[in-house]
């Protein structure tokens, strides 16, 4: 695949939806591009604004914590396995909002609550607390909305 094919295919997903350079650079060794072209796409894509990290870092973290209900440490943990980095990551975390974060995360073990049948409250605890961390929300946090929200 030469520069430009590979420009018009990378351009129009970047188009459709938010990517990040790992995203696209993923695409182009996927379609085995070269990767010195693989470099002039990506600086390509950025100039041109198709590709803008901290664009991509706004909207991955609000349609993760949004639609997925993800909390914040396994968002961040995901844009770094992204290879994104950087103190406006935490300045993005930082607008998502305390009580909606909260309440997010006491519908969560609320549902979970739901399906534990086990009468242990001991167990019932283990299990929302390493569900809720699963989900990548904090420890403290975690434990006061299970002290105050859930009958156990």
């Amino acid at each position: 695949m030469d520069f430009k094919e590979a420009l018009v295919k990378t351009s129009n997903i970047c188009a459709r939806q938010e990517k990040c350079i790992s995203d696209m650079e993923k695409k182009l060794r996927d379609w085995q591009v070269e990767p010195e072209i693989q470099e002039q796409v990506i600086n390509q894509l950025i100039k041109e604004k198709f590709i803008d990290e901290k664009r991509y870092v706004k909207f991955y973290i609000k349609d993760k914590f949004t639609f997925n209900r993800w909390g914040k440490i396994k968002i961040k943990w995901q844009l770094k396995s992204k290879n994104i980095y950087g103190s406006w990551i935490d300045e993005e975390l930082k607008q998502i909002d305390p009580d909606e974060y909260r309440m997010a995360l006491a519908q969560l073990l609320i549902q979970k609550r739901a399906k534990i049948k086990d009468p242990d409250p001991y167990k019932t605890k283990a299990s929302l607390i390493r569900y809720a961390s699963s989900r990548g929300f904090e420890p403290d946090l975690i434990y006061q909305v299970i002290e105050e929200q859930i009958k156990l």
